[in-house]
């Protein structure tokens, strides 16, 4: 070839070398960060707290997974993937108690970090040292909104995709559109209300990279290639749903009671800044509120005009930021997410996207404005937070007890230390020998903490059910002959009508025509029985 070709070869090989090297740089120490600020809030928070909730719900799952037990079709449980991705790793560890299950879930987190501020860091033109202290701010910040820690697989997957998507836009070939597709499946198998979000966002890039598009790859063809990879990606529950007995009905039904409700989420009102009752909360607490009220806010004005912005500038065929458009078309998806359940743990699920696509804008922007920015987000977002993290309520409150779970010593608060204890006590008179009993219808850890399998296939009842369904509980409530059940009495969000007694009415009847009082409890709402025609 003439020596220009030569040339002009060897310089773009040279510049893809180089491209190379610097990510595989950025890669290094963005990972190095993010590891680090896992491991010591995990150093630091991990034996904090415990929560017979969610946690709970998470853990026991775990539990029955590594026992043989399948998720969705013998008890209730979130979608697959979480569980045999902590399965897998306590089994790593050698035992599936309560630090495990955090540690296992830490490494998750730690993914999504990464992910999350290589991105951010992918955006920033590295100039001098200054700037990796950026990468660091825009790190302490995502980690702050962490929470809570049984959440982190929502958390961390709401950043995978904001990769995803910008992986997909950067370079938009057959191969990553069938890539995307993929991680998008995959994405369902841990959630399938991520994987809806995900191909809502999806759908939105693919119509945005078709706005005056170039290259032979149109429209029909990306969608077929993304679908192909979707496809692929949750083939894990097409599988299950073939070849396990039980676990196609068992998802499908899952699914149509979905649509029955026609809700994922129990709504809350939502928190607006004006709403905040300042004659009555501390300066502190007025000023999370109004910030709190603020983050709602921004999620939905960052997704319509991040939306605005980066059609704007493709039609005017202007560069535009890759991470920045796939935050853009995913903003409002998560802002769903955090508006369906308007409280701080569903706002910290859905604000990701805000986030990452406002440090990514600010990467670019002169440095004036780029640190005082910064320095706002990331001080407003840890005044928001710190208070939710179990560490610094042990910290600030010095009332933690420790208490000793599956072998380890956590410090918990002085309420959750005395129901451990109420329910070692209950199971120790009345259920001794890993007899079965009953804990409905919010404590499925309750289960976890004492390794017993739950009789009821509902572990978190929360919904108004079927008589159909009540009866096959009921049916499971007299095989496994409990020796005590627990009922915690308690209108949740203040709704009488969700009172367990008013969504499951024949489960309480039964338990109240079968089950004999007792008292051993101060609290009101705990409703407590012990088999009838036992001491």
């Amino acid at each position: 070839p003439p020596p220009e070709i030569k040339m002009a070869f060897f310089s773009q090989v040279a510049g893809m070398n180089q491209v190379t090297q610097k990510n595989s740089y950025i890669a290094l120490y963005t990972l190095a960060i993010s590891g680090l600020i896992v491991f010591l809030s995990y150093i630091w928070q991990g034996n904090k707290g415990f929560n017979l909730w969610d946690e709970g719900f998470l853990w026991y799952g775990v539990q029955r997974v590594l026992l043989g037990e399948v998720p969705i079709r013998d008890f209730m449980a979130y979608d697959p993937g979480r569980y045999y991705w902590t399965a897998a790793l306590v089994s790593l560890f050698g035992d599936s108690g309560i630090m495990s299950l955090r540690a296992a879930v830490a490494a998750f987190q730690t993914l999504g970090l990464f992910v999350g501020v290589f991105l951010i860091a992918q955006s920033q033109r590295l100039k001098c040292k200054g700037d990796v202290v950026f990468i660091l701010l825009a790190a302490i910040t995502l980690a702050g909104w962490m929470f809570p820690r049984h959440k982190l697989f929502d958390i961390s997957i709401s950043i995978l995709l904001i990769g995803v998507l910008a992986y997909l836009i950067s370079n938009p070939v057959s191969k990553r559109y069938l890539v995307a597709g993929a991680c998008v499946g995959l994405i369902a198998v841990f959630g399938r209300n991520h994987g809806v979000y995900g191909a809502l966002g999806s759908l939105g890039v693919i119509v945005w990279l078709s706005i005056k598009n170039q290259s032979d790859i149109g429209f029909i063809k990306a969608v077929v290639l993304w679908g192909a990879g979707v496809a692929i990606g949750f083939s894990p529950v097409i599988l299950m749903a073939l070849f396990i007995p039980g676990f196609g009905v068992a998802f499908w039904e899952s699914v149509r009671f979905l649509f029955e409700h026609k809700a994922t989420n129990l709504p809350l009102p939502i928190p607006w800044p004006w709403t905040v009752n300042f004659s009555t909360a501390s300066f502190g607490e007025a000023a999370r509120g109004i910030l709190i009220g603020l983050f709602f806010i921004g999620t939905l004005v960052f997704g319509v005009l991040s939306l605005a912005w980066v059609v704007y500038r493709k039609f005017r065929k202007e560069a535009v930021s890759p991470v920045l458009v796939a935050s853009a078309f995913l903003a409002l998806p998560y802002a769903h997410y955090a508006f369906s359940r308007a409280d701080v743990d569903h706002l910290a699920h859905g604000v990701f996207p805000l986030l990452v696509g406002s440090f990514a804008l600010l990467s670019l922007s002169a440095a004036r404005l780029k640190w005082s920015l910064a320095l706002v987000l990331c001080g407003s977002s840890l005044w928001v937070m710190h208070v939710f993290h179990p560490g610094w309520y042990c910290l600030a409150s010095k009332q933690c007890a420790s208490v000793e779970i599956s072998g380890s010593q956590l410090k918990v608060d002085p309420g959750t230390a005395n129901d451990v204890a109420l329910l070692r006590k209950l199971a120790e008179e009345f259920a001794p020998n890993g007899r079965s009993f009953v804990a409905t219808p919010f404590w499925p850890g309750a289960y976890a903490l004492l390794e017993r399998r739950s009789p009821m296939w509902e572990i978190y009842a929360l919904f108004s059910r079927s008589e159909a369904f009540e009866n096959r509980e009921i049916e499971r409530i007299k095989a496994a002959n409990p020796g005590f059940i627990f009922v915690f009495d308690l209108p949740l969000d203040g709704r009488e009508e969700l009172r367990f007694k008013n969504t499951h009415p024949l489960t309480h009847r039964f338990i109240l025509e079968n089950f004999d009082p007792i008292e051993v409890s101060q609290n009101p709402a705990y409703q407590i029985f012990k088999a009838r025609g036992e001491r």
